[in-house]
Parts: C-alpha cells; structure tokens; sequence
C-alpha cells in the first residue's frame, strides 16, 4: 500500500480547523446533519476493475503510465481509493478480463483492503481467442443454437466466479441488435434472447440477483434488443423475483427522463442496480456529476423517496457502482471525483423536506415545489462528505492527499510508464 494512516493522519491534521469551520453552519442542526452524515458513512460505491486504466475511443488509446497489469493490482488500486475516501469498499469485475487463478487468495487480498466483490459481470460483446463461436451477430438473441448456447455457458461460468468470490449478483449487458433494417425479426430475437436468460437464471444461486442492463444504442445503431428500460423490466418480469433491471445514466437518448424511469422502477420493486457517469452527447462515460449535476441530484431525489416509500436500505438494497472510461484524465483521480460528486448529490437529496414537497405538489404549489428542490441541490453539503470521510479513516481531501504523496509517480515507479491495464 503506497498510503499509510500515519499520513493520512498529517494531512488530515492540517486540514482540521479549516474543516471545522466549514462544518460549523451545521451543527444547529444536530438530529438532521448526524443522520446524514451515519448514511454517508454506511453509503458504499463499487469500483469496476475495468476503469484503472486509461480507455479510448476508437481512434487511439494514450495510457497514462503505471496502469494496473494484474487483478492483484487493481484490488490494490481500489484499496488505495477505499483509503483514501472510505465510500469506495467495493470491486466489480468482468470476465474474463479479470479471471482470479486463485478465487480464495484474491478473496483474502481484498479483505485485507478491506474490500468485498460486488457483481460480477460477463462479457458476450468480444470475441476471445480461444473460443469457437463468434459474437459478430450476437450472442444471446443469435439464429444460431451454439452461438447462444456458448454465451449461456459463458454466463454460467462467470456466476461460478462470482461465488467463489463472495458476490451476489451477475451484471448481463449484451451488444446484441442489428445494424440494418431487416437483419433481424424483432420478436424472434426478442424471444430467443428471454429462453437464452431463463437458462441463466435457472443457475443463479437462491441468494443471487441477475441485472439486466440496457443501453439505447452501441455498437449497433438499428436496433438494441434489451434497448431500453421496458424491454429491461420486461425481462426482468418475465425472469422472476431475483431478476432486476440496472440502469445505466450514458445508456440513453438524449434528454431522456432518468430521474422518472428510477421512480417508476423503484415502484415496481424492479430495480436492482446502478451504473453512474455523465455525458453530453451519449455514452460519454465522462466524470460522474461533471456536465450535468442537476440531473444526478433529481436522480438521487428520487433514489432515496423511491427507497424510503419501501422500506429499502440505502446501502445495501442496490447495486451502486461507477462505470466510466477516463480517456484523458488519471483514472484513480477521476475516480475519487466520481465517488465525491455521488456522495453530494446523495446528500442533497437527503436535505430535502419529502413532507413538505409533498404538501406543495398537492396544492399545486409549482413555484414552491422548485424553490424545495433547488434549495437543497444549492447547499455546500460538502463539509457532511468531508466530516463522513474523516469518521471513517479517509482523507478530508483525497485527491489533494493523492497529489501530496505523488501517488500516480510511484506507480509508475513500481509498474513503468507503459504499463497498460488489462480489458478494452
């Protein structure tokens, strides 16, 4: 570990009565600030193996020098991030980019890091070199019975992974759709698709969940055939009670209304997980909350009204994970700008009065219901996500600490400046 508690103690040390005097607005409000800041604490986010490293698009990829080579070294990276800000105790892996040769190893190497194994996710969108059936045409919803059959089998062996592991819950994205009209019979693939899933949820372990994620388009651009967040919960339906719908905020059309699709999702008991990051245009997988704050933070009110209504725990009853690709920024600093800009949004949605919006929306008090909602989206919670960082053990100000200790320097020291993490 390139961080130890001795300097994050320095650094916090020498932050404190800055932090305090930031902190002072809200000690009036005792019974409001220790509930928010109890849930800051217990909130968790999952980092995916696949985002240490620097992405790309297709066009080139520019790593960044001292990008992890192995699983060990991403466990390590995510165990750097948890020290840091204490929200980040969770790793999600993809298959068969992030393979353990030693599940119980691996297990006890996080552990150490205090980390746990969030879902574990396949991977029917490539080709692997030693597999004998290509996905070009798809994988779940192919005409061909082998084709699908190996990506069920695939599926199948990541849940097998997943247990080893500790997980609980298998992430199934597929790229399956068409990129011309007339390539595919909707319904039939549609169809095909639901048998191919019924086979994967048919080995789910009793204590697991199976998320299914849609997207709007990529890498075809006719059709999607889990394309939106019906045809998710259609599925999800059909599947049964431990099938969820996982939504992912760059995996739909511009100007889409997220923020109703997680109410109505929430009402059904259907969602089940939660893929963050930002956009412009589309899929951008840029840093969360880093073009459009408003949007995460109507999001997040409708996360924690949805939530509350059933009686679900904040923590623990979702699957809340960052899925980005860091094209020119050092990932891990992305990283900790994601997890920070998550723990905001969640806090200002905790500060806003549901009883008292509610009675405005009854009255159709239009103006009063924004002046409510903007209220809370304008106040600096960011003394609550500090002070919640250093109950825990983190840093009060990660990234600055990173930079202090010339984490990224060290790494390339350790690992060379052209490592090049595994995955895309």
């Amino acid at each position: 570990m390139l961080l130890n508690s001795d300097q994050i103690a320095q650094h916090n040390e020498a932050r404190l009565a800055k932090h305090k005097q930031q902190l002072a607005p809200w000690t009036g409000e005792v019974d409001k600030t220790e509930a928010i800041i109890e849930k800051l604490m217990a909130y968790q986010v999952a980092i995916p193996s696949w985002a240490l490293g620097t992405g790309g698009t297709r066009f080139g990829r520019f790593p960044g020098g001292g990008e992890p080579r192995s699983l060990d070294e991403k466990i390590d990276d995510v165990g750097l991030l948890h020290a840091l800000n204490r929200s980040s105790g969770a790793i999600s892996l993809h298959i068969p980019w992030d393979i353990p040769a030693d599940a119980a190893a691996t297990r006890e190497r996080a552990a150490a890091l205090g980390l746990t194994f969030d879902a574990v996710n396949s991977n029917t969108f490539q080709d692997q070199a030693d597999q004998p059936e290509s996905y070009k045409f798809g994988s779940l919803q192919h005409v061909d019975a082998a084709v699908r059959q190996q990506a069920i089998d695939h599926n199948i062996e990541v849940i097998r992974h997943g247990v080893e592991l500790g997980s609980k819950s298998l992430t199934v994205w597929l790229s399956d759709g068409s990129c011309f009209p007339g390539q595919l019979n909707f319904r039939q693939a549609f169809q095909r698709t639901y048998e191919s899933l019924q086979a994967i949820y048919a080995a789910l372990p009793p204590d697991w969940k199976v998320f299914v994620e849609y997207k709007a388009f990529e890498p075809n651009f006719y059709s999607m055939t889990v394309g939106d967040w019906g045809s998710s919960l259609l599925y999800a339906q059909k599947l049964g009670p431990q099938a969820y719908t996982l939504v992912d905020l760059g995996h739909h059309l511009p100007n889409a209304n997220i923020e109703q699709i997680v109410s109505l999702l929430l009402m059904e008991g259907k969602l089940g997980g939660f893929h963050f990051n930002d956009s412009k245009y589309g899929d951008d997988d840029l840093t969360v909350g880093s073009i459009r704050p408003y949007q995460l933070f109507l999001i997040f009110n409708e996360l924690v009204e949805g939530m509350d209504a059933r009686g679900m725990n904040h923590a623990s009853d979702l699957g809340w994970m960052i899925d980005a690709s860091h094209n020119v920024k050092d990932p891990l600093e992305d990283l900790l700008q994601s997890v920070e800009a998550i723990q905001i949004a969640y806090a200002q949605a905790l500060l806003i009065d549901q009883a008292r919006l509610a009675d405005a929306r009854n009255a159709n008090d239009v103006v009063t219901a924004q002046e409510i909602l903007q209220d809370a989206f304008r106040t600096d919670v960011r003394p609550l996500v500090a002070e919640a960082r250093l109950r825990a053990g983190g840093a009060l100000a990660p990234l600055a600490l990173f930079r202090e200790q010339a984490i990224r320097q060290q790494l390339i020291g350790q690992r060379g400046a052209k490592a090049i993490a595994t995955g895309l």
